[in-house]
């Protein structure tokens, strides 16, 4: 395919995460796979998806669920097969739906080919294809005293060729050696494999993490992630990212959608300003850690406010007016993904404002300036597992900061369930509730992981036809955002207010303007309006109490939202 100027789809794109494991079982194995994803295509039609992130389903060994991968060209057998693949590529492509799928490429599994060769011999072909070092003390001590984010050491010791070799995940996921040259031509045709098979894009995982500095130095040490300051957007990085564009990515109508972990609004720039010629959007993380104190387990009580300042800095800082040489950048709108809890558990009210607060936190996300993501179950309020004992939980992450945090911290088991129970990737992982049958109607056998209790009152089946539903207002909020043309392109600024639980902001272009107001508490307050459009014309178009005609002036109930044109 020639190089050419492609339109960018992606920025009037609305993207629906798919976590294959728990979306939908068509075996009835206890695991979904590609042919329960084809049956709900026309559900996900209906609600307004023209893209879909799907979650790997490459061969693994299943170590962290797909994120260890041992053949980066072929189907997990659980999942189904490569023709089953096609078979679905080509079913979302006749329904308009385009297919988004995983770039993991800072690790393998250690079942991958490539480290079984690896690891034969201190002298094979692809010895260097991995991050390999003689330790310290005649052996006896890893290479330097880095740390793994699924915490204990980032150093596993080979005897057979007594060498180490990192892995900043699982052991059994070796990170690869960006340094060498053949490593990113294999990426590169990995890429290229999947795109001339039709793919759209690629989300990338933890890509900012790729280049470790020149010579391992130790790091200073941390709660979590001793070392991280040697890795996390190193210079190397744009050099690798910047290839893969001229070499690959920019032949083809494609984007990407980089995962890039501690990244400020400055170090996203870099990435995504449009003259930088690297990755088209990330997923930043600030946002996630408002309720925590340097790490994900140290939860600290939420404040709105807090995310509040958080989503403003990002709308402001990559509209690219304060480094015009890199040019603006575009934002990836979320608040769920496989490795969050849900948010309406999070930063809403799963009890009794369960509806409403759902609501309300998709109508003060997805009218922002960016590429919406709607992660499976969000657009019907799933809210976090409820499970109550530890050997519910399947995640490795979860297990290991538990243990992590009865022996070297010696917590409690009630402080640790509570955490888990907060913050754990399972939240986000327990079957897709379509229905109220026996396993939500996933599955009819028992599935991998247990399905929320709730299912009974919280499925996509109760929620088609009601016009109340959180179902039917994602649908209103998408059919919106598709209407205006503001809400895709227009400039973002925040109208500041007295209550520190309001958040209140504006879309305008041209002579166009769409507000959104937002109440993040139980509270009834007063918002307050600018004096200069004390008189103006406000039409409301949509709110989570209802379509009664409000004024902006009146008091915003307990996580009430509304969406006015101004005229």
């Amino acid at each position: 395919m020639n190089a050419m100027k492609y339109e960018k789809w992606y920025k009037e794109a609305v993207v629906y995460q798919i976590y294959p494991r728990s979306f939908q079982d068509s075996n009835q194995d206890g695991i979904g796979d590609i042919q329960g994803i084809i049956q709900r295509l026309d559900y996900l039609v209906k609600l307004g998806i023209n893209v879909v992130w799907l979650s790997p389903v490459y061969k693994s060994p299943n170590d962290d669920n797909g994120y260890d991968i041992s053949d980066y060209t072929d189907i997990l057998s659980e999942f189904g097969t490569l023709e089953d693949w096609k078979q679905m590529l080509g079913e979302m492509h006749k329904r308009g739906i385009k297919l988004v799928m995983d770039l993991v490429a800072n690790h393998t599994s250690d079942e991958h080919p490539w480290f079984v060769e690896s690891k034969s011999s201190l002298d094979n072909p692809k010895r260097d294809y991995y991050i390999w070092r003689k330790g310290k003390n005649n052996g006896r001590k890893p290479p330097n005293n880095w740390t793994s984010f699924f915490t204990g050491k980032a150093w596993e010791y080979d005897p057979h060729t007594n060498e180490y070799y990192l892995h900043l995940f699982s052991k059994k996921q070796p990170d690869l050696n960006w340094e060498n040259p053949k490593v990113r031509n294999e990426t590169k045709e990995i890429l290229r494999y999947w795109l001339d098979l039709g793919v759209d894009g690629f989300r990338c995982d933890v890509i900012n993490i790729f280049s470790k500095k020149e010579g391992l130095p130790n790091g200073k040490w941390k709660i979590a992630l001793t070392g991280s300051e040697h890795y996390l957007n190193e210079p190397k990085i744009h050099e690798y990212l910047r290839e893969l564009k001229r070499d690959v990515l920019s032949k083809y109508d494609c984007f990407t959608v980089g995962e890039t972990v501690f990244v400020t609004t400055m170090e996203a720039l870099e990435y995504v300003g449009e003259k930088r010629e690297e990755l088209d959007m990330v997923f930043h993380f600030e946002h996630m850690a408002v309720d925590t104190i340097n790490n994900k387990w140290f939860i600290t009580k939420f404040k709105p406010k807090k995310l509040v300042k958080v989503l403003s800095k990002w709308q402001e800082d990559l509209n690219g007016r304060k480094h015009p040489e890199f040019g603006e950048g575009w934002n990836a709108l979320y608040f769920e993904n496989h490795d969050q809890p849900r948010s309406v558990s999070r930063f809403g009210c799963d009890g009794v404002y369960w509806q409403t607060s759902a609501k309300m936190l998709a109508t003060a996300l997805y009218f922002q300036k960016g590429t919406p993501y709607i992660y499976q179950g969000q657009e019907i309020g799933m809210t976090n597992a409820h499970f109550v004992r530890l050997e519910q939980y399947k995640d490795i992450e979860t297990h290991n900061i538990y243990k992590i945090g009865r022996s070297m911290l010696h917590f409690t088991h009630k402080r640790m369930m509570k955490k888990i129970k907060y913050m754990s990737r399972d939240n986000a992982r327990t079957p897709m509730q379509w229905t109220n049958e026996k396993y939500a109607g996933f599955s009819k056998t028992s599935p991998w992981i247990e399905v929320n209790p709730n299912k009974n009152v919280i499925n996509a089946s109760l929620q088609q036809t009601d016009p109340d539903s959180i179902l039917s207002y994602y649908k209103q909020i998408i059919a919106l955002r598709k209407k205006h043309r503001v809400l895709i392109h227009g400039e973002y600024r925040e109208w500041r207010q007295p209550s520190p639980n309001l958040y209140i902001y504006e879309r305008k272009e041209d002579a166009e303007c769409i507000v959104v107001m937002t109440n993040f508490s139980r509270k009834s307050i007063l918002p307050r309006i600018p004096n200069v459009l004390a008189r103006e014309n406000f039409e409301y178009l949509m709110g989570n109490y209802g379509m009664q005609p409000l004024s902006p002036h009146q008091q915003m109930r307990p996580y009430e939202a509304r969406v006015y044109l101004l005229k």
